[in-house]
Parts: C-alpha cells; sequence; structure tokens
C-alpha cells in the first residue's frame, strides 16, 4: 500500500497550527510554575477492544472520550451538535427544503456516508433510521443512524472509535464506531431546564428533563430513569423571491425547521448471585418536524402547478413529519471459571417516519371535469365543471425494524508461559424495511386515476399528479421485505513483553440476499517510554446494502439542473426500470483501512496525540445522478418516457473513494491555588477523492452514472478541516468556557456553477455559577460574533430565489448568534 502523502500547509492550515502551537506554549508555560494534575479523575472505555478497559490514551486505535462536563459546557441540546462541537472527526450538516432530513440530519466521521459510521449504545448496536437521504444534501443516498433519537440527558459518556473496525463490530463501521454509555446513577434527581433564541429573536428554545436512579435490592440492582421534554421554534434566513412574487417578497422557509421532541429512556441492572445479573435498557421517542417545500409562484404562468383559484398569491407547501423510535435490550451476563465472562442479549429497535402534507394540492384533481360537464374550449370555470382537491393529505410512512441476537463470551488461556485473552461470538440480526402508502389524494392522476386520461391546466399543459410539495407513496412503491444474517467473530490480544501490545480479529457473515464476506483487522501498540507510544493498525471492511436502499422507491417532485421543477422516480433494485437501463443487484462495499499514530505524555497533566489514516473503498453504494431522457429522444428517453417522469435516479455500487487524514489532539491541565485550567485543541484534517466511477450498464457511463456535481458532494461537501481548539476555567464557583470551532471551506454544484463557501471560525462561551455542589445557572452564546456562511455569490437564479446563504451542504447553519440560560439542580 502507498504511503498516504503528508497535508500540504496551506494557508489555513498554517494559522490553525500556529493557534494550537500558541495554545500548547501557553500550557507549558503554566506547567514550569504549577505541580501536575492528579490522574484520579481519569474515565477508561471500552471501544477498540474486548479485553480490560483502557485509558483513551492507552488504547491501540485513536479514542476520543466526552464526558458529562465535555456535556455540560457546550451549548447544544441534540446529541448531533453536540458531537460536532465537540468532535472535529464528527460531520452534522445542517439541511432544510430536503422533506424528511430536515428533521433526521446526516451523522458522519472523518467525511465519509451516515451508513458507513456504526452507533452501539452501552456497547449494543445501535438500528439505523427509516429515512433515506435522497435529497441533494451531504450523505445522499445513504440510511445512517438517527443520532438525535437519544437525549442527552440519559448520557453519562461517549466513546468515538476513529478506525475501521468492521472486523469487531460489523457491518456500517468503515470509518468508524461511536458508543454512547448511559447513566446507571441511583439515589438521586437530577433536574435541567433551558430557554434559549437567536439574535434575531426567532428559533425559541424551551427544553426540560429528570434523571432519577433507583436502587433495586440490596447487592448493587438499580434502574435510571429519564424524562425529556423540548420545543425549538423555527429560523429562517430567505432572502427576498424577485422572480416568483409580485411584489417581491420572502417566501421560502430557510432554517431550522419547527420542532417538538419528547424522550422516555431507561437503563437496569438487576444481580442474582455474586456471579451473574440481568440488564435492561432502551427508550422511546416521539418528535415532530414543520418544514417548507419549494414556494409555488404567481409570476410563471406556465407552471402547470399553481391554481390561481385556490392560491392566488403563490403557495408554500408545509410538510409535517413525525419521528418515532423506539429501542428495547436485554441480556444475561455472567461470569466464569478461570476469569471468563458470558454475555447474553437481544436487542430490538424500530424507526418510524410518518408525513403529512399541508398548504397543498392535487391539481390534477382540481382540474380533471366533473362527470358529464361539458367544458367549452378554454374554458376554465372551476365553479361549473371543475372539482375539488383536499389541501392536506397523509402522504406515507416509512419503517425500519431491526432485531440482533448475540453470545459473546471472552477470558484468557494460557499457552506456555504467556496469556492470550480471547473473545468470541456468534451474532443473528434481522433487518425490515416497509413504506406504506399514503392517501389516495397525495398520489393519483385525477380522481379517477386513469393514467389515459388527458387533464389539462389554464396553460394548456398536462396538470402533475399527487400532492404539492411531497407526492405520497403510492400503492405500486409500498413495500415490506427484509432480510437476515448470522456472523461468528474471534478477537485476541498478547503481550509478548510487557511495553507491546499485538491484537487481532476475524469476522465472518453470511447475508440471505447476497452471500458471504469474511474481513481481519491487525492493530499493535508499543509504548517504549511511559511518556512515548507508538500505536498501528490495519484491517479490511465491509458494508452490506442496507434494506432500505435495497427496497426504497418513490415518486418525488425536485428541481433539475436548470431550476424547474420535475417528477423524479427513485427506482428500487430489480426493477423495470433498473433492469431495463442494465443496473445490477447491489452488492456489499468493501474497505481498506490503514493507521498509524503516535502518544505523548511529558507531564502528567499533558498529552499529545497524532494520528495518520487511509480508507480505501471499492464499489461504494450510492445514489445515482439523475438521469434524464435524451432530448429528441434515444436508449434512455425509450425507457423512461413510457413511465411519464421527467427523470429517474437509484441506489448502485458505482465509485471507489479513497480518504487521507490526519487527526491532532493535545490537552493540558493546570492547577492553581483554587483554581483549574484546561486548554485543549483538535486538529482535523481529512480529503476524500473518487478514485474511480464505473458502471455495469452498457446504456449509462460511470460519468454519467455519477456525475461531476455528485463527485463535488461527496469530495467537498463535508469540511476537509475541522478544528476544535477551547479553554476551560473553574475558580471556586465559577466556571468559564471558551470554544472556537474552525470549519474549512465547503464546495456543491448541483444547483449552479461550481460555488465555494469559505472557511470560517465560530467561537461559543459559556459561564456557569455553582450555588452548591448539586445547583448551578449557566449562561451561554453560541457563535459570538455573528458569523454566517459566505453568501451565495454564484449561483444563477437561486439567490433571486432567496436563498442568500449556503443550501446543499451547510457545515454550522445559518442561524447567527444564539442565547441560552440552563438551570441544573440535584436532590
Amino acid at each position: 500500500m502507498k504511503k498516504a502523502p503528508t497535508p500540504q500547509l496551506s494557508a489555513p492550515f498554517q494559522r490553525t497550527l500556529l493557534a494550537s502551537a500558541l495554545l500548547l506554549a501557553c500550557s507549558q508555560a503554566f506547567a514550569q510554575s504549577q505541580p501536575p494534575a492528579s490522574g484520579d479523575n481519569q474515565t477508561v472505555v471500552v471501544l477498540g477492544s474486548r479485553s480490560t478497559a483502557k485509558t483513551a490514551l492507552d488504547t491501540s486505535s485513536p479514542v476520543g472520550l466526552i464526558n458529562m462536563k465535555d456535556m455540560q459546557t457546550a451549548g447544544p441540546l441534540e446529541l448531533g451538535k453536540l458531537l460536532q462541537t465537540l468532535d472535529p472527526s464528527f460531520n452534522f450538516s445542517s439541511t432544510f427544503i430536503s422533506d424528511g432530513t430536515d428533521i433526521i440530519r446526516p451523522a458522519t466521521l472523518r467525511s465519509l456516508g451516515p451508513d458507513q459510521l456504526l452507533v452501539l449504545v452501552n456497547g449494543k448496536r445501535r438500528h439505523q433510521q427509516a429515512l433515506v437521504n435522497v435529497q441533494q444534501t451531504v450523505g445522499r443516498g445513504s440510511a445512517g443512524t438517527d443520532i438525535n433519537a437519544i437525549p442527552l440527558s440519559a448520557i453519562h459518556h461517549i466513546e468515538v472509535l476513529r478506525d475501521g473496525a468492521a472486523a469487531q463490530y460489523g457491518s456500517d463501521a468503515i470509518a468508524g464506531v461511536i458508543n454512547i454509555v448511559l447513566k446507571s446513577n441511583v439515589g438521586e434527581t437530577a433536574v435541567s431546564a433551558t430557554i434559549g433564541t437567536t439574535k434575531e429573536g426567532d428559533g425559541d428554545l424551551y427544553s426540560g428533563s429528570v434523571n432519577r436512579g433507583f436502587a433495586l435490592g440490596q447487592d448493587g440492582g438499580f434502574i435510571n430513569l429519564t424524562a425529556e421534554g423540548r420545543k425549538r421554534g423555527e429560523t429562517n434566513r430567505a432572502g427576498i423571491d424577485i422572480l416568483r412574487a409580485d411584489p417581491p417578497r420572502v417566501t421560502q422557509r430557510i432554517g431550522d425547521s419547527d420542532a417538538k421532541d419528547a424522550y422516555l429512556w431507561w437503563n437496569a441492572g438487576l444481580p442474582i448471585d455474586k456471579e451473574s445479573e440481568f440488564y435492561a435498557f432502551g427508550g422511546v421517542s416521539k418528535r415532530k418536524g414543520d418544514s417548507a417545500g419549494f414556494y409555488r409562484g404567481i409570476l410563471d404562468k406556465s407552471d402547470n402547478r399553481m391554481v390561481p383559484e385556490v392560491y392566488p398569491n403563490g403557495y408554500l407547501p408545509n410538510i409535517r413529519t413525525t419521528v418515532k423510535d423506539l429501542s428495547f435490550a436485554f441480556g444475561y451476563r455472567r461470569d466464569l471459571p478461570k476469569d471468563w465472562k458470558l454475555d447474553l442479549s437481544i436487542n430490538h429497535g424500530r424507526s418510524e417516519l410518518g408525513f403529512h402534507e399541508k398548504q397543498t394540492i392535487n391539481v390534477s384533481y382540481f382540474y380533471e371535469p366533473l362527470p358529464g360537464a361539458n367544458i367549452p374550449p378554454g374554458t376554465f370555470d372551476r365553479s361549473k365543471v371543475y372539482g375539488a382537491s383536499p389541501l392536506e393529505a397523509d402522504t406515507g410512512t416509512l419503517k425500519f425494524d431491526q432485531t440482533t441476537l448475540n453470545l459473546d463470551i471472552k477470558g484468557p488461556v494460557h499457552v506456555g508461559g504467556a496469556e492470550i485473552f480471547l473473545a468470541s461470538g456468534f451474532e443473528y440480526r434481522q433487518d425490515n424495511y416497509q413504506i406504506v402508502a399514503g392517501d389516495p389524494v397525495s398520489y393519483q392522476f385525477g380522481r379517477s386515476n386513469d393514467p389515459k386520461k388527458e387533464i389539462l391546466t389554464p396553460s394548456g399543459s398536462m396538470a402533475p399528479p399527487g400532492t404539492q410539495g411531497f407526492p405520497g407513496y403510492t400503492p405500486a412503491t409500498a413495500v415490506d421485505n427484509g432480510r437476515h444474517n448470522i456472523a461468528l467473530y474471534l478477537d485476541a490480544e498478547y503481550r509478548p513483553v510487557p511495553n507491546l501490545l499485538l491484537a487481532g480479529a476475524v469476522r465472518y457473515e453470511k447475508y440471505s440476499d447476497f452471500g458471504n464476506t469474511t474481513t481481519g483487522k491487525i492493530s499493535a501498540r508499543w509504548d517504549p517510554s511511559k511518556q512515548f507510544g507508538l500505536r498501528a493498525s490495519a484491517s479490511t471492511g465491509f458494508r452490506a446494502p442496507g434494506v432500505q436502499q435495497e427496497f426504497y422507491s418513490s415518486v418525488s417532485t425536485n428541481l433539475n439542473v436548470d431550476g424547474s421543477l420535475t417528477e423524479t422516480l427513485t427506482a428500487r433494485q430489480n426493477s423495470a426500470v433498473t433492469n431495463a437501463l442494465g443496473i445490477k443487484p447491489l452488492k456489499e462495499e468493501t474497505s481498506r483501512n490503514a493507521s498509524v499514530g503516535m502518544v505523548l505524555r511529558p507531564a502528567q497533566n499533558m498529552s499529545l496525540t497524532a494520528d495518520l489514516y487511509q480508507i480505501k473503498i471499492k464499489d461504494r453504494i450510492v445514489f445515482s445522478s439523475v438521469i434524464e431522457p435524451e432530448k429528441g429522444g434515444g436508449p434512455i428517453a425509450n425507457v423512461l418516457i413510457p413511465l411519464k417522469v421527467g427523470q429517474a435516479q437509484f441506489f448502485t455500487n458505482a465509485i471507489d473513494t479513497t480518504t487521507r487524514g490526519l487527526d491532532i489532539v493535545a490537552d493540558h491541565t493546570t492547577k492553581f491555588s483554587g483554581s483549574t485550567l484546561v486548554l485543549s485543541g483538535q486538529l482535523g484534517f481529512n480529503k476524500t477523492e473518487v478514485s474511480k466511477r464505473h458502471s455495469p450498464s452498457s446504456l449509462l457511463s460511470g460519468d454519467l452514472l455519477f456525475d461531476k456535481a455528485q463527485v463535488t458532494l461527496l469530495e467537498h461537501g463535508q469540511p476537509r478541516r475541522h478544528h476544535v481548539l477551547a479553554a476551560d476555567y473553574s475558580t471556586g464557583p465559577w466556571n468559564f468556557n471558551a470554544r472556537a470551532n474552525y470549519y474549512g471551506s465547503v464546495q456543491a454544484e448541483f444547483f449552479s456553477p461550481l460555488q465555494t463557501w469559505e472557511a470560517k471560525w465560530l467561537l461559543d462561551v459559556t459561564g456557569r455559577y455553582n450555588f452548591s455542589k448539586k445547583t448551578s445557572l449557566t449562561v451561554g452564546v453560541n457563535n459570538v460574533f455573528d458569523t454566517y456562511p459566505s453568501e451565495w455569490t454564484n449561483g444563477g437564479n437561486f439567490p433571486k430565489l432567496g436563498f442568500k446563504y449556503c443550501w446543499e451542504t451547510c457545515p454550522f447553519g445559518v442561524n447567527g448568534r444564539s442565547m441560552y440560560a440552563r438551570f441544573d439542580t440535584v436532590f
């Protein structure tokens, strides 16, 4: 394997290195005059190894640790935004006007796809979301994990493994693994309440949570319960629409959607005897979103989506979403003879996303003549000959459920005086995906639903079917299907000498729909001294196609590259469209990961780590470019025109990618007399390139199947540089925290010529006063300097429609400055 190239020292890189150098220089100055900090407060991690728990600095692969204090000093209350603020390898792009993606935003690690990140809760696999990201956003074509379905108030700490781990944990772990560890404390009640708003006075936030732990019996049993509720108002940073509105005015909603969230989570353990216990954990959540589609204006008289008789001033379709999530895990642990341990568990999860459209209309319903009506040519008098259309409808529901059974056993074996730690296990997993059709009005062509009928609008064009904004899922796209798989794994760790750790893992998986695969991993950790260590790993990985990608299909209204609204068919594998175009069924992605790093501890109160990595992915599953019929006819037109859709897209193994990066993490703690200062810096450099585009189709080349706009979104849609610098100071009852996030530039070109949104720094500050050890008041300001993305200067007509800032890719959103106050108490 070729050596990963050293990242170039560009101007932004030089600036961030200078900032980090200044931070470390200050740290050294403090270190000369103050005693080293105690390590008693270190928290161990279990991610990345099945042997004994280790501190984050002692692992053979880079593992980040986010503790409760980190979560308390960060502003966001959504888990996704909090992780993005604290960990530069994690990205949580802000999206809008993207249907369900407005409420379930894509979570990524190391700029790979949302479905290449595995999420665990208490070490057990978390189910994925029902939503497939099919809009032109980061994570396009993927169905990752709905990370915001987990409330912050239930979380004790978070571990982030930044290394390929498919051989250890199975599919989806190509980019890494996030393990969310729930609270287990007893005998106290923690209450928290937060209010906030933005500088513009919108996006008002109200949140409250209660966490309570109860002891069960006298032998360490417990149940920890969490209830949380949150209401967030919408924000809107749209500019003036001068093309579709008369007089010009704001017509779009561009910003965070209105959202209402409710959670109930639990974590429990009940000892049976000294050697065994039952455990259970999980949660339910319900979140409601209120967002918008594209405005239908009145100035374009040829727009066949307008109905002036009902909406004389145009209309903005309103998309209401309801996300329901449920998970429950139950297990049995037992200590066996000779330090061996057994763990048997079953884990079930379910994600459901329902769509409801308001302020909409089915144009074909409205203009379809009533039975027996005699229509004079050129007459469009609704009161005499035309029917009515409902102005709202349920447009369908997506459902995904997963059941996982695990049997794990681990312990030491002694061979010739040497101790080898072994772990082995079996996993069975069942995945199922369901699409439920919407109300008939949401998808039908006229009340008769007769595609042979001619239903014309006043402009003389054919009336479009279904509700505007989000046409409903049809009986033809409805599905209820799934698959199962089994897995066997073996892990081993061995220390030939005390300061050298060698580890290996192998995993075999067999799927009911596409076959089997075997992956492996080797890693090593060498510590020639207590102050210095080296670590490295190499692995092969895989990701099975999600059942969402296998079975999803829909007909939706999207903007084409000319800026016109067009009906787009998303065709599932083995459909008439994909077969006619020569697209083969999906197969697994395969990957090769390699990393090398160092750990430096020059003093007890200071650490520095640096890790280089490379991830090569072959046959990556992507959502194809929009395939349009040739103007004037051709083989693609012969496939699509009979389906009466203007465009088609589908999932396919179309590209190979290479991702290279560098993570640098520095931390220094200084204790003064009665006060503590913690300085930290995290520098993340990342570059993904599409190394090859290929196609199984004789009609579609690789460049057509995955065009330049999609390559740009994949390579530049997420920041290639994300850095976090922080200072935390505590003295007496006061705590002050300042955290700066640097987001590198991003690019997109689907809706306009190539546009670059410049790199930006964002600063968040908090101040907390502790009235006692258990009661505190926190006041915080996020984005202190009211920083916005650079304006859309190369967007053709889009800025004239109100798109002032970014759309396809917005790393930190468009809200500007926000303020909040939080009250916490424990009793």
